[in-house]
């Protein structure tokens, strides 16, 4: 099911065709809005999609608009639920994300963890049944394309990436939608000493002529590249400065140095680990570490995983626990009549 929450086909339908992903059997086509807007569609569309369906048990992951939706679709129709990417924390309200994800852990029934350390911040939070940390299903995929990348590019990035380079990524509404901090952001990228190469999602391409910025000559912009592409420019760039969550891991995935252009992250394990830095939107920040790059540590530590995180999702949604879980949701919901109306 895809719920249409990303609705650019270069940001959404690519990744199908390159992934090898089966198209879903059904697209609910929410499109663009405000989170609310968003969240309150999906939810609307989930609940009658899922109804007739009467599953098990509904997945969701991360912490999107369609991670709440899904998760608020499930609840209501008493279904139980697993939150893959559970435990992660910002400790930033003022962000859409992290209000997705506490509720959605909150009343998750199962909480599918990347690391001990979001464990330990769910137990902090008095959740402890249902966690299984399992590792992160993006390190999968990332192993899993790495191979398929390196013949990704055009010729034109291609020749782009043979030299020395950083990748830039900005997309999040607390940068692009603040003008101060999206004009900060790009002059910092000024007097860059070697080219930024910047694939601009349609929404900051949309703020930046809104708010008239223009790109400095260093920075090499680009249309919104697809998974392949992406993973081949992260593994070859010198350093990555990015506002996404995904972006700050594949970084780490692919042994890259990442400057974070926000405040706070949720990859806290990331930063301890000496592979990530904050800077927020200040262009002296960016200015210093752009002529002073960052250096990674002698060692990753595994912090997602061992690669195999979907096969532990699989081994957690088949342990007893889980099992009886199902079996007893399922009595209750035939006990309130659910299952007429599933059956209607």
């Amino acid at each position: 099911m895809h719920t249409g929450q990303h609705y650019d086909n270069v940001m959404s339908g690519r990744f199908f065709e390159e992934l090898g992903i089966p198209r879903p059997d059904l697209d609910l086509g929410i499109g663009p809005g405000t989170p609310s807007e968003q969240t309150g569609g999906i939810l609307r569309a989930l609940a009658q999609a899922i109804a007739p369906l009467d599953p098990d048990l509904v997945i969701v992951r991360g912490d999107t608009s369609s991670t709440l939706a899904g998760a608020l679709a499930a609840k209501q129709l008493l279904l139980p639920l697993a939150h893959v990417e559970a435990g992660m924390r910002s400790y930033d309200r003022t962000m859409p994300e992290e209000i997705n994800r506490v509720v959605t852990d909150h009343i998750a029934d199962l909480q599918l963890v990347t690391d001990d350390a979001a464990r330990e911040r769910l137990a902090s939070e008095g959740i402890e049944r249902g966690v299984y940390v399992c590792g992160d299903v993006m390190y999968d995929l990332f192993i899993r394309a790495s191979g398929r990348a390196a013949g990704a590019l055009p010729p034109a990035l291609q020749a782009e990436s043979d030299r020395p380079f950083v990748l830039l990524t900005v997309h999040r509404a607390e940068n692009t939608d603040d003008r101060r901090r999206l004009a900060e952001i790009i002059s910092g990228f000024g007097g860059s000493p070697v080219p930024v190469i910047f694939p601009v999602h349609p929404r900051t391409r949309a703020r930046l002529a809104e708010f008239g910025i223009s790109l400095p000559p260093s920075i090499v912009a680009v249309e919104p590249l697809g998974y392949l592409e992406m993973v081949a420019l992260e593994s070859r760039a010198r350093t990555i400065f990015t506002d996404s969550g995904g972006v700050q891991r594949e970084a780490y995935f692919a042994g890259v140095p990442c400057v974070t252009l926000r405040d706070t992250t949720e990859w806290t394990n990331t930063v301890e680990a000496g592979w990530n830095r904050l800077t927020g939107a200040d262009a002296h920040a960016i200015e210093r570490l752009l002529q002073h790059p960052p250096d990674g540590p002698a060692t990753r530590p595994p912090l997602f995983g061992d690669g195999s995180a979907a096969e532990h999702i699989v081994a957690a949604l088949e342990t007893p626990e889980t099992v009886e879980l199902l079996a007893t949701a399922r009595a209750t919901r035939r006990a309130r009549g659910y299952a007429a109306a599933f059956e209607a």
